[in-house]
């Protein structure tokens, strides 16, 4: 009800009618896994170094169509963020401007429900783009694994203390690491989550 309420107005401030599409209702069974490896953590001043995105429907995980995209950012790598995605600056030079990679992604992603690892980040980092570009932020139905882990976990242990690390959610659940961390292997796992958690007996994805 509340997300209806707010893409009501989102919508109205939508300045390119070639994107209302963003606004159908999603495909059933169909969602997109994405994930952005950045310059720091804070979306305010930091910006995106790189994109990636897998299209899961029907329980399987699409492996023919994948969105994998390099970002020049405008603000300097943090020396933390180089040490988890290896992504330096020089990695970047024939890497694309973020106005082109954005609209990229909204074509890629349509109107699917968006699923990620502690997503609210990610989300928020696009809709900082996407707002001054189009006037609008994500529409899209987004869901949470961690959340989804949470949920499932402390149905059959309540009170636990839940560690909601990605390795540990991964472990639990019989995962296999992909090793390298970039933004489209962690897609990739997350998508293996994912699919693990909405199969579990009494799991709940609304």
């Amino acid at each position: 009800m509340f997300r209806s309420i707010n893409n009501y107005f989102n919508k109205k401030n939508l300045k390119d009618n070639n994107y209302l599409f963003l606004f159908d209702e999603p495909h059933n069974e169909e969602y997109v896994c994405f994930d952005c490896e950045t310059t720091g953590l804070n979306p305010k001043v930091d910006d995106i170094v790189s994109i990636g995105a897998v299209i899961i429907k029907n329980n399987t995980i699409i492996s023919s169509k994948k969105f994998v995209k390099f970002v020049k950012p405008k603000t300097k790598l943090q020396a933390d963020a180089i040490k988890i995605h290896h992504i330096r600056e020089c990695d970047l030079v024939d890497a694309e401007d973020i106005d082109k990679v954005i609209l990229e992604f909204l074509e890629f992603i349509g109107n699917r429900t968006l699923v990620g690892y502690f997503l609210e980040f990610d989300i928020e980092m696009i809709n900082k783009y996407l707002k001054p570009k189009l006037g609008i932020k994500l529409p899209n139905k987004a869901l949470e694994v961690s959340a989804i882990y949470y949920d499932y976990k402390i149905e059959r242990i309540p009170q636990a203390n839940i560690d909601l690390r990605f390795n540990t959610i991964m472990k639990e659940l019989k995962i296999p690491s992909l090793g390298k961390h970039d933004a489209y292997n962690d897609a990739l796992m997350t998508s293996m989550i994912f699919i693990k958690l909405r199969n579990l007996p009494k799991v709940k994805i609304n």
